[in-house]
This record gives C-alpha cells, structure tokens and sequence, in this order.
C-alpha cells in the first residue's frame, strides 16, 4: 500500500536515528576504531541489515523511504526499482511493493555463466528506474549498479537509501555529475543529535565522534595505523 500520511523531513530523520540506535544498529567505539572497507579507521559503524529482523521499525522505514521519494522525485516518476546486491535487495522489494512497481536487483559484477547478466527480473528500454541501497558513503559504488542499469536501455536518475554518511563534502557532487539525485532518511549527525537526547553512549565516546564527523580525513589519518 502506498502511505499517503508522513512526518516532515527533520522528524522523519529523528525517528529514523531513533529506531537505529534502538535496534543497536549503531556502534560507536573511539578506543578501537572500527576498519572499514577503504581500511581507513572509524569510531563509527552502522549496520542497517539488522532493519530486516525488526518487522515495526522496517516497516515504518520502508513507509518514510517511499513517501520520501514520491515527495521529492513525484508520485509518477518510476517504471521499476531495483535493489543493488545484496543489502539493497530487500529494500528495494519491500519499495517496490508500496509503490506497485516491479522490482529487479543489480549484480556487484556478472554471474560468470547462463546469461552472464547483472540485472536480474525484467528491466526494459526507456524505464525510469529507482534505485534503491541501505546507505551510501561516498557515492562512488552506486555509480556501477547505475550504469549496469543504464546499459538495458533504461534510465536512472536517482538512488534511495535509508542511511547517508553525510560527511564527505564530494559524495552528491560525485552523484551528480553522473545525473543522479540521492534521497535519504537521515545522516550521522541525525544519529549523534540523538544520541546525545537519549545518553545512547557516554560523553567521552560522544565528543571524539563528533570530532571525527567534523573532520573525518583528518581523524582518520591521524588515527591510522602504522
């Protein structure tokens, strides 16, 4: 069903920050730095896969995904959403029922046998396709699951996920140089505001992870091990 009733932006990110703390699929640690994949260190790590065990909150989030495209891309402006493989899947299944569309996922790379394909479902020429992941950091691995789709004929413009970084100054640019508009629920300074309100982790904890969003290269580098 697709919601038709939905908070304003600022309070669809509070309770978005809200329920990810609730369900700890946040974790902060400035005492020993999370890796990421870029191996570059961080206090902060987030783990939006857990969403899919918690049946309320996913669907509330899923709820504040669809209303929030719909409101700022229009209420007839997709033929198709795919999730990118493989956070992105469920997502995008569960978007692509509100919005009565067909669904499909995008492969990280081809299969290597049978067709060979990256777009898996039917994607056709001349659809507008919504793509649709968990999070994004910089942008830069949502630009292969968009030309992936690009390369079917269809277009895509835009890419929605429930969680943004929103640190890193380049990543809308880097979107949008490729013509795509990011759509997001909330950011880390969603997360950390309501941290603070509801003494989620200590101040200690609290103020280097501020500083790391404030400066995240500079924290990194400085933090880097030798």
């Amino acid at each position: 069903m697709i919601p038709s009733a939905y908070p304003d932006p600022k309070e669809i990110a509070r309770l978005t920050a809200r329920m990810l703390l609730e369900i700890e699929a946040v974790h902060f640690n400035a005492r020993e730095p999370f890796t990421l994949a870029s191996g570059l260190p961080s206090p902060t790590y987030i783990d939006c896969r857990k969403l899919i065990s918690f049946p309320r909150i996913r669907s509330t989030l899923m709820d504040f995904l669809t209303v929030t495209v719909m409101r700022n891309a229009g209420f007839e402006a997709f033929d198709n959403v795919a999730g990118g493989e493989t956070a992105g899947i469920p997502f995008g299944a569960l978007v692509a029922e509100r919005m009565a569309l067909p669904m499909s996922y995008v492969r990280k790379k081809p299969k290597g046998y049978g067709r060979n394909a990256r777009i898996e479902g039917a994607m056709s020429e001349g659809e507008r396709v919504l793509l649709v992941e968990d999070l994004t950091t910089d942008g830069g691995s949502k630009l292969s699951f968009v030309d992936a789709i690009r390369e079917t004929g269809a277009t895509c413009g835009h890419t929605a996920v429930i969680f943004y970084y929103g640190i890193f100054p380049e990543t809308e640019k880097t979107l949008g140089d490729h013509g795509v508009t990011l759509h997001h629920l909330c950011t880390w300074w969603d997360v950390l505001a309501e941290a603070k309100a509801s003494n989620a982790f200590d101040e200690e904890t609290l103020t280097e992870v501020e500083a790391f969003l404030n400066d995240p290269r500079g924290w990194q580098e400085a933090h880097k091990k030798a």
